[in-house]
């Protein structure tokens, strides 16, 4: 057998509790690191801060789109504990915490021995879940009601359904339904995998019983649907951002394809190079559950399949952290992929095969997350770009925000004492990163002619290390306008100071 051993301190327990212990560790540091809110947060910060609970049910602004459940905690949070980076990201944090005990109770119900650590040590390690358990964002939350619903669902099978256990499992599921817009996918593919088993059992008795519980759940999703998704899904710009996201026609089986190839790239983070051995040894995975328990390998193919129709019927994107949910689901296979490659080589030395290729997979992501003990994850770091112009600003000089930065730095400005009218914002971009436009180029020449004659001039940059020719040709003109005279650089984010006096005449 794999890892076969009597000592406890390699018993499965024991290295699975070692793997919780790390997880929790990474996960605390990444939090404390306090990183500044990126432009995708800081959108989102501003909704939240600037709205009421009753305005949080209304479209968000700047195409954002959140469940009202996390809404509502995160104005909770902030009203709570005041409005700042720990506050605003405690709610991902303690749902990625929680994920950890819940996929740690669902792979013990789904794998065997060391099945179990293997499937927590590629869940513990997952770059994105990580990252994604420290921003504001509900992709950490989708994952945890995922593992919610999972581990509900099993219960909802093993017991017997009194009145009581009904009521329970109907408000349960019907609450989370609220908090992860993909979470009635999950539910649907759950509630189907459930009424095929009892009714093939001929368990008819539970079928009503289960068909109330399941009918609750689609009803909270309707209210859910009607007040907050069909106002998001009728969004254009969203739309055409997840164009790609779905397949052009039914039948386009290349889509899925590349697709689900790119899933294993993003959000499980295995590299490139690596990911046609990731997919063989998840489908050794589904091999062995096919054999050893297909009623455990349909039940965690359940969502992935209701995903699947779901993207292809056009109602979901099947794209990068959209699919996060799924990461639990796609673990536990390839852990029992690997598992099973340890079980069945036949060698004296059983177990070096299936250590060799957890090693293949397992290596890079435990280097990459290590790493963030030392240097946790930063993106754009505006907050102590900002403080240091404040703490150097004079009377007379300008601010101007380069509009990419515009709200990063609003959710900002109050902290550091500053109103509107105390700096500018530059012109908006027209084609939203992509290459620039003469149009566009001719606007922001404009604007930042309308700076010339200021002695002192701060010009503060942020999410723009994406749009290199923008970047480079907005930089190169400003420099071409007068004299640097200082310059502040942070992750994503910088600062320059310039004498817009030196040149008289405008190129």
């Amino acid at each position: 057998m794999l890892f076969v051993n009597k000592h406890k301190i390699t018993s499965p327990k024991t290295l699975s509790w070692i793997v919780i212990i790390y997880a929790i560790a990474l996960h605390c540091i990444q939090y404390m690191a306090k990183r500044s809110l990126w432009a995708d947060e800081s959108v989102l910060a501003l909704n939240i801060v600037d709205r009421s609970y009753l305005e949080l049910l209304e479209p968000l602004d700047y195409n954002q789109g959140a469940p009202i459940g996390f809404l509502w905690i995160e104005k909770l949070s902030i009203q709570l504990l005041g409005n700042h980076e720990y506050a605003l990201r405690l709610f991902p944090f303690l749902c990625g915490i929680a994920s950890i005990f819940l996929f740690y109770d669902l792979a013990k119900r789904c794998l065997k021995n060391y099945g179990v650590p293997i499937a927590l040590a590629f869940f513990a390690t997952l770059e994105y879940l990580v990252y994604y358990i420290t921003e504001l964002k509900q992709y950490s939350s989708d994952v945890a009601v995922t593992l919610i619903l999972a581990l509900l669902t099993q219960d909802l099978l093993k017991r017997d359904l009194n009145f009581k256990n009904i009521l329970t499992y109907s408000l349960i599921g019907a609450v989370m339904i609220w908090f992860s817009h993909p979470a009635v996918l999950v539910a649907g593919g759950f509630a189907l995998f459930s009424l095929i088993k009892v009714w093939r059992n001929r368990n008819f008795e539970k079928l009503p019983k289960l068909l109330t519980v399941f009918t609750t759940w689609g009803i909270s999703f309707l209210g859910f649907y009607f007040l907050s998704i069909q106002s998001l899904s009728n969004n254009e710009t969203l739309k055409e951002s997840w164009r790609s996201a779905f397949p052009s026609e039914l039948t386009d089986i290349n889509w899925l394809a590349e697709k689900w190839w790119k899933l294993f790239e993003n959000p499980l983070g295995i590299r490139e190079d690596y990911i046609w051995i990731a997919m063989v040894v998840f489908f050794i995975g589904v091999f062995s559950l096919f054999r050893r328990n297909r009623q455990t390998l349909a039940f965690l193919a359940s969502p992935l399949l209701a995903t699947i129709l779901a993207a292809y019927l056009r109602q979901y994107p099947f794209r990068n952290r959209l699919l996060l949910f799924l990461t639990p689901f796609i673990v536990l296979l390839i852990a029992e992929g690997i598992h099973y490659v340890g079980r069945k080589t036949r060698h004296k030395l059983k177990a070096i095969p299936g250590i060799l290729l957890f090693g293949v997979l397992f290596w890079i992501p435990l280097f990459q997350t290590t790493a963030l003990f030392a240097n946790p994850i930063t993106r754009e770091e505006i907050r102590p770009v900002i403080a240091y112009v404040k703490e150097r600003q004079q009377p007379g000089d300008v601010l101007y925000i380069f509009q990419r930065g515009e709200y990063q730095f609003q959710y900002y400005a109050e902290k550091f004492g500053y109103e509107e009218g105390d700096y500018i914002v530059g012109v908006d971009d027209l084609e939203d990163g992509k290459e620039v436009s003469p149009p566009e180029w001719e606007r922001y020449t404009q604007d930042l002619n309308a700076l010339r004659g200021n002695s002192r001039v701060w010009l503060i940059f942020s999410h723009i290390d994406d749009v290199e020719e923008e970047r480079d040709r907005v930089l190169g003109y400003i420099d071409s306008l007068g004299q640097k005279r200082d310059r502040y650089d942070a992750p994503g984010a910088f600062v320059l100071l310039y004498d817009f006096t030196a040149n008289d005449e405008t190129p």
